[in-house]
Order: C-alpha cells, then structure tokens, then sequence
C-alpha cells in the first residue's frame, strides 16, 4: 500500500527533476518576478521545464504527469501566461501550451497532433516511408482502414497531410526537426524514426 508520505515524496522528486530543467531553460526569466519564498517558483520552474521537452501538451497531461491538483495547475499555468513564458492555444476539445514565442501556427498544430496516438503514427510512418498506402498504414498501426481514412481528413484539414496523389506530410522537413526534437516524448517508434532522421534529410545542392 503507498502511504501518503511516499506519494509525497515521488510527487516532489518529480518536481525538482523538472524544476532543474525549467531553471537551464530561457523560460527561466520568469523566476525573477516569481514568489520565491511561497515555494510557489519550484512548481512554475517545473511546468517551464516539462514544456521545454513536452511542447504542445494538454492541460490534463502537464497536471498528471507533474502530480499537481487541478487548481495549482491553473494557477500556475495563469502566471506563465501572465509573465509571457508559456502560450496557450486551443486544439479541438483541448487546451495546449508550449513555450512562449518558440512555435509558428504550423508547428503548434504538428505538435497537437504528434501528441495523439494514430495521427502520430501515420506522420511517423509516412516520413519513414512517403509510398506507404492506406491500407498499409492501418495494418502497420494496428488501426481500421476508416480510422486511416477520419484522420487522413483531419490532418489534411489541419494542413499537415495532402491527400492529392495518395498521402504525403506537409513541410516534412519541419515535422521530422520536431520528432527528432521531442523523441522521447513521443514514443518509441518516434525514437527509432529520429535515429536514422539523417537519412531521410534531403539537401539541395
């Protein structure tokens, strides 16, 4: 059984370890304006350090995977907003945030959808292999060929997918940098793409 002391514990680990990466980050600016002595800066310095590796994360996720209360993240979340350290946009029934001023409109809806399970998977695999097929995709993803197809539509609607001549990514070279940016936020098959990224780089002469 997991006593309330060792939850305790694991939830202020957790906070440090992305506090640590919240201070070596720019958005570390903020913590000169922060309440340091509330203790309130470590929880801020930790929302700044995981979305520094998670861009595009939703609310409820930053929540969980920091252990914090409902209020305390909107608090917190309200005062990086407030001192222009974090932005918040909406995607679809979510609200996402990455760090201020680092994304444009393209690589912030990319990041939304890189955050969702078989979109992700379709990207991945079509910049592994531009010839893959639908059905392919489906099999490959372990998904029906209607669930390709919904969000085929989706991410061509988010103009991230052209579906003109089969399907191929939008600006690949922009959604391969963020994989390989954020791998392991993505999962393992993200990993996998990003070490060998180097290849699938064209160059023009």
């Amino acid at each position: 059984m997991t006593t309330p002391d060792r939850v305790d514990e694991e939830k202020r680990a957790t906070l440090r370890r992305f506090a640590a990466l919240g201070a070596a980050t720019p958005l570390a600016r903020f913590s000169e304006t922060a309440e340091a002595d509330t203790g309130e800066s470590e929880a801020r310095d930790a929302i700044a350090g995981y979305l520094s590796m998670t861009p595009g994360a939703h609310f409820s996720k930053i929540r969980d995977d920091l252990q914090l209360g409902t209020g305390e993240t909107q608090h917190h979340l309200r005062r990086l907003e407030e001192l222009e350290a974090v932005e918040r946009y909406r995607d679809g029934d979510y609200k996402r945030f990455v760090p201020a001023g680092r994304f444009d409109d393209f690589e912030k809806n990319a990041l939304g959808y890189l955050r969702r399970d078989t979109p992700r998977g379709m990207l991945v695999e079509l910049l592994a292999d531009p010839d893959i097929g639908a059905s392919d995709l489906a099999t490959v993803l372990d998904v029906s060929a209607p669930t390709v197809s919904k969000y085929a539509r989706e991410l061509e609607e988010a103009g991230l997918l052209d579906r003109d001549d089969g399907y191929a990514v939008v600006r690949p070279e922009t959604v391969l940098l963020l994989i390989v940016r954020y791998a392991d936020s993505f999962g393992d098959r993200a990993t996998e793409l990003a070490r060998g990224a180097d290849r699938l780089v064209r160059y023009d002469a």
